[in-house]
């Protein structure tokens, strides 16, 4: 299977909340994907289950043409909208643990991320704004040789000089045999780095099309697009 992300039928409850019902995806190797809806939407529940920290769901999902579980967590780099550093670490310590934690961790690489972040390995996480909590978090699960990226709110509450230099790193670093699906509902300031972009809307997927395809077809951006099916949510 050449496909790097599959779900199939995909339904999720929390009690009467339906966070997901039926939502069928496909993401090919090569790919920045937009995961796109307004808060509430099932970004997060759809990118947990893909990073398999959420096991009871019904339907099927494959990454890589393994179904989700321990098999494919060695080759899916989540990052949350919560940080999973500690706070007494320093930035060395943060990439130390997860050299640690991860075989696939590319030391090398990471260094050259935190020059690029312009981030001092000395410096304390605790002392870090929260741009540079983004960028630090960005480097520690883009340094992963891994096939599929989960980045989850990764420009969230971060300034636009921050939310540029996240951006440009997530380009430059990405590996173009994987592919990176990106949730955000900030959708002018990332569309430019978008090859697709997939809607969800309580819960159901509403449209997944080519950046390209809707610029053409529609003479709308993304996030044009975006406010005809959402409004301005």
């Amino acid at each position: 299977m050449s496909d790097l992300l599959q779900l199939e039928g995909v339904s999720k409850s929390y009690g009467a909340k339906r966070a997901l019902n039926s939502v069928s995806l496909t993401i090919g190797p090569g790919k920045i994907v937009g995961l796109l809806g307004s808060n509430g939407s099932g970004k997060s529940t759809l990118m947990k289950i893909a990073a398999g920290l959420i096991p009871n769901y019904v339907g099927h999902v494959w990454i890589n043409g393994q179904p989700v579980g321990r098999t494919s967590r060695s080759f899916t780099s989540f990052m949350p909208d919560q940080p999973l550093t500690e706070s007494w670490m320093r930035v060395k310590d943060a990439i130390a643990f997860y050299k640690d934690f991860y075989a696939d961790f590319d030391t090398e690489k990471a260094n050259d991320m935190l020059k690029f972040m312009r981030l001092e390995r000395d410096a304390r996480v605790s002392s870090l704004s929260k741009g540079m909590q983004e960028r630090l978090q960005l480097t520690l699960a883009l340094s992963r040789n891994a096939r599929l990226y989960l980045l989850d709110e990764p420009i969230g509450g971060v300034d636009p000089v921050a939310r540029g230099k996240i951006l440009d790193a997530i380009v430059e670093y990405y590996d173009e045999n994987s592919s990176l699906l990106i949730a955000t509902h900030l959708v002018q300031d990332i569309e430019r780095i978008f090859d697709e972009v997939v809607f969800l809307k309580d819960g159901k997927l509403v449209l997944h099309e080519e950046v390209e395809t809707i610029r053409a077809n529609n003479g709308q951006s993304v996030d044009e697009k975006f406010k005809d099916v959402f409004g301005d949510a």
